[in-house]
């Protein structure tokens, strides 16, 4: 106990005085959102031979898909990161720094542990083979990998656009993040409107930057201009009719993560129903916000939430390998409950609740490997980074064929 208290007293001095909590605690409930979404709505089918394959309860028991509203939160994510790339930017800009040198520290911050992780599954792949796995199963892998990856990519073309989101935030304040539902709305419309059959598959990935960006924007503009009241309670209200107009009127699916079998998806890439759950989750994270931050002046709350938030991009970058850890000596055993078992029946769900604390202690051990990708890499010759970004470029050459 007393090494507890000593652990929360250590962490609660190196908070600077003026830090934002609630900031980190809506970062820290968006990130958390992401494995727990993947591990919740995400399972295998194992085949005759033992390979697996990607699956989601969700293709079965359909009306377990507004549970993804609540676990998809990366509106909330690119929120709090539009809201902290704007501050950075100005205290750089205070510090005599050029948008280029901070721009270039973003990016290198987002790009180690993406580094890290494709060189280590690069590695992992010809081993993993010669040891017999199935190829079927190091595709399903790569999938896996890959998949919370697409983000990074998209989180930094939409930070490479900071200095432009805070130009129109300080000249037409909301405005400048609900003009961009347009674009998506017009490509959504060619997608799935009359013109849908003669509509080319690359189309909807005109949605992928004015999707994801109206959240970030909104974090803009609620740094530069601020966000009251009135303002939360039009995003909740504007946000929330839109989303159910386009579930039942207009037959968007229901679930925000995708469904291994189905044709349409909501995220990948963004339709419609991106920014408006992300105008819903933005007001309310707002609203959120002092009450949040009364809550994490605690130091037992306090805590966590501040090693979380240090460890980001590692829990990004290899929650999903914290399952493929299990489920791929799993798969040795046969169709094991909540690993590799079809999800298909209740028991299944069940079964993968109990197996959330095992995943989550796998995660802390491979945050422990690996965290070393995330802070700048000291002591590391150019011969050793040169090496990991060639098989970094592999392991993308790979999935990029496979996926």
């Amino acid at each position: 106990m007393a090494d507890v208290r000593a652990a929360l007293a250590h962490v609660e001095a190196a908070t600077p005085p003026g830090r934002d909590r609630a900031l980190d605690g809506l970062r820290a409930l968006a990130l958390c959102s992401v494995p727990a979404g993947h591990w919740l709505l995400g399972g295998f089918v194992r085949e005759a031979d033992g390979a697996l394959s990607n699956a989601s309860p969700l293709g079965t028991y359909d009306f377990l898909a507004p549970l993804s509203w609540g676990l998809q939160l990366l509106g909330v994510f690119f929120l709090v990161g539009g809201y902290a790339s704007a501050l950075s930017l100005r205290r750089c800009r205070d510090r005599g720094e050029t948008v280029a040198e901070w721009l270039s520290s973003r990016l290198l911050r987002l790009g180690r542990p993406v580094l890290g992780v494709a060189a280590v599954w690069a590695a992992l792949v010809p081993v993993l083979s010669w040891l017999g796995v199935p190829g079927t199963t190091l595709r399903t892998a790569a999938v896996l990998v890959v998949q919370p990856l697409w983000f990074v990519g998209v989180y930094a073309a939409v930070t490479a656009l900071t200095p432009w989101c805070l130009r129109a935030a300080r000249r037409y304040g909301v405005w400048s993040a609900v003009v961009l539902c347009l674009p998506v709305a017009a490509v959504d419309a060619v997608r799935y409107g009359p013109w849908a059959e003669a509509a080319p598959e690359w189309l909807g990935l005109l949605n992928l930057l004015p999707g994801w960006l109206f959240g970030y924007q909104l974090g803009v503009v609620w740094r530069e201009r601020g966000l009251d009241g009135r303002a939360c309670a039009g995003l909740v209200a504007g946000g929330g009719v839109l989303f159910a107009v386009l579930l039942w009127r207009f037959d968007y699916p229901a679930s925000m993560v995708g469904v291994p079998g189905q044709q349409r998806t909501n995220s990948h890439p963004p339709s419609l129903l991106v920014p408006a759950l992300a105008a819903v989750q933005g007001g309310l994270a707002v609203l959120l916000r002092a009450p949040l931050g009364r809550l994490l002046a605690r130091p037992a709350l306090w805590a966590p939430t501040a090693v979380l938030n240090l460890a980001a991009m590692t829990v990004l970058c290899w929650h999903q390998s914290a399952l493929l850890a299990l489920a791929l000596p799993g798969a040795a055993f046969g169709a094991v409950p909540g690993l590799t078992e079809a999800p298909c029946t209740p028991g299944w769900v069940l079964a993968r609740l109990a197996w959330l604390p095992v995943l989550v202690c796998t995660l802390v051990v491979l945050g422990r490997l690996t965290h070393r990708f995330e802070p700048p890499w000291r002591g590391t010759g150019r011969a050793r980074k040169a090496m990991a970004g060639a098989l970094a470029v592999a392991f993308a050459l790979y999935a990029f064929a496979v996926v």
